[in-house]
C-alpha cells in the first residue's frame, strides 16, 4: 500500500505544534498570590481571619484556608481551616485556641502547581474566665462550716483572688460575705458568723484579669440552736471544736422511729436483762428526769435508733476527739456543788458540756449507785475481745478527779446517753 506521505507530514507538524502549545501553556502556570487578612474577633479560645487570593497562578484554586502554629511560618501540615476553592476574598475561623497564647497565621491557597502562602500575622487570644468547682461542705456547727474552691483551669491568667462566698439567698457573688486568698489548685476555708438554724447557699469564686467566674452552688443548714426528740424532750445544742453535742442528756422514752423503750423498775427482771430497757434512777422521774435524764442498757444503744434523727451515740473515737480538743475532763465538769458532792475537783465547764454526776444502775442485780459521785456514758463500742464480749465501751468522769477516764461496763448496765450529730 502506498503511503500519501504529504499528509502524513501534515498531521505530525499539527500533533508536534499542539504539544509545543500545551507545553508554553503549562510552562505559564504558576503559583497563586494570597494575602493574609487582619485578626478580629479575638477572644479566649477563637478568632476571625482569611485571606484575599488576587491571582489564581494559571490554574483553578482546589484549596485554600489558614493555618496557623505557635511557632513562626505555619504550613498546611499544622493546623488549618478548610475555605473553599476558587480566588478572591474568603473568612476563616480558627476555634480551640489556648487563652493567652501567641499564635502565628497564614492564610494559604493551592493550585496544581502548589501552595503559596500569604503574610504571616501574630495574635494573642485572650485570656479566659476560670473554670473552679465549690468543694462539698463539712463541720457544720451552729455558726460555721467549711467549704472550699477547686481551679480545674485558671483561664491562663493569674489569679488575683479566690475563695468562697455565701448568702442567705440563692446565687451568692463577692459583693456578698465571702472569704479572700490566692493561688491554684484546692482550698478549705472556713465559714464563720453564721445564724443558728439557717440555710446557706455557697459559691467557690475566682477573680482574674478578664473577671470573675463562679462554681457550682452548694446549699447547707447550720445546727438549729436547739433540737426536739420523739417524746417532744428539747435540748441545747453545743459545738465543741468539730462536734456537735446535745448540752444535756437524753431521756426520751421512745427510739426515733417512734417505737417505745421497755421502762423496767424491778431490779430483778433489769438484772436478767439482754434486751433494750431504759429507767430513770430509783425509779424517780419526777426528780431525776429532767435533771440527769434516763439510764439506759447497752442493748438500746445498740439497736442505733435511740438518739433523733440525724444524731446519734458518740463511739469511743469520738469521745477521744471530744477530750482531746480540752485539757483536762474538768472542762466538762458542771461547776460547784448543786449536784456534784465536794469537792467537784478540777470542775470548770470551759467547754460548756455541763457533765452531771447521773450515777448508774447494776446489771447484776439493778441497784442504782453513784448519783452525784459519778457521770457515766455509753459509747457505741462493745468490747470483742474474748470473754469482756460481753461488755462495752463507756466514758466517766467523777467528783473527786479532773481528769476524765473510759472503762467498761457489761452492757446490761444503766448508763447515761449523750448524742453528737451525725
Amino acid at each position: 500500500m502506498k503511503t500519501n506521505r504529504p499528509i502524513y507530514n501534515l498531521l505530525l507538524l499539527v500533533a508536534l505544534m499542539y504539544f509545543l502549545l500545551s507545553c508554553k501553556k503549562e510552562a505559564a502556570k504558576v503559583l497563586p498570590t494570597v494575602t493574609t487578612s487582619a485578626v478580629t474577633n479575638i477572644i479566649a479560645n477563637s478568632v476571625t481571619t482569611g485571606g484575599d487570593i488576587t491571582t489564581d497562578g494559571g490554574s483553578q484554586i482546589i484549596a485554600r484556608g489558614v493555618c496557623w502554629s505557635t511557632s513562626q511560618n505555619p504550613t498546611i501540615s499544622n493546623d488549618k481551616t478548610s475555605d473553599g476553592i476558587g480566588s478572591g476574598i474568603f473568612t476563616s475561623y480558627i476555634t480551640g485556641l489556648t487563652p493567652n497564647k501567641t499564635y502565628y497565621i497564614r492564610a494559604y491557597s493551592t493550585n496544581s502547581v502548589g501552595t503559596s502562602y500569604g503574610n504571616q500575622l501574630i495574635t494573642l487570644t485572650l485570656a479566659a474566665l476560670a473554670t473552679l468547682s465549690t468543694t462539698a461542705i463539712s463541720n457544720i456547727t451552729t455558726t460555721t462550716a467549711s467549704s472550699g474552691v477547686s481551679i480545674i483551669d485558671d483561664g491562663s491568667s493569674v489569679n488575683l483572688s479566690l475563695g468562697i462566698c455565701w448568702s442567705t439567698s440563692p446565687n451568692p457573688t463577692i459583693s456578698n460575705s465571702k472569704t479572700i486568698d490566692s493561688g491554684f489548685g484546692t482550698y478549705v476555708f472556713k465559714i464563720t458568723g453564721l445564724s443558728a438554724g439557717t440555710t446557706y447557699y455557697v459559691r467557690a469564686y475566682s477573680t482574674n484579669k478578664i473577671g470573675t467566674s463562679y462554681g457550682n452552688q452548694i446549699t447547707f443548714t447550720t445546727i438549729p440552736p436547739s433540737i426536739t426528740d420523739i417524746d417532744g424532750n428539747t435540748y441545747n445544742t453545743l459545738t465543741i471544736s468539730t462536734q456537735v453535742w446535745l448540752k444535756e442528756n437524753l431521756k426520751t422514752t421512745k427510739y426515733n422511729d417512734g417505737t417505745a423503750i421497755p421502762l423496767v423498775t424491778n431490779n430483778t427482771v433489769w438484772a436478767a436483762l439482754i434486751t433494750p430497757a431504759y429507767c430513770w434512777y430509783n425509779n424517780d422521774i419526777a426528780t431525776n428526769k429532767n435533771t440527769y435524764g434516763a439510764l439506759y442498757n447497752w442493748y438500746t444503744v445498740n439497736t442505733g435508733k435511740l438518739c433523733p434523727s440525724g444524731w446519734h451515740v458518740p463511739s469511743t473515737t469520738e469521745w477521744v476527739t471530744l477530750t482531746s480538743a480540752l485539757t483536762a475532763g474538768g472542762q466538762l465538769k458542771e461547776v460547784g456543788t448543786t449536784h456534784w458532792l465536794s469537792p467537784n475537783t478540777g470542775a470548770n465547764n470551759k467547754s460548756g458540756f455541763t457533765a452531771l454526776p447521773g450515777g448508774h444502775r447494776f446489771h447484776d442485780d439493778g441497784l442504782f449507785t453513784d448519783i452525784g459521785y459519778q457521770g457515766s456514758w455509753w459509747s457505741s463500742t462493745e468490747v470483742t475481745a474474748g470473754t469482756l464480749r460481753t461488755n462495752a465501751h463507756s466514758f466517766d468522769v467523777s467528783w473527786q478527779s479532773a481528769i476524765e477516764f473510759y472503762t467498761q461496763n457489761p452492757k446490761g448496765s444503766g448508763l447515761s446517753v449523750r448524742c453528737v450529730k451525725d
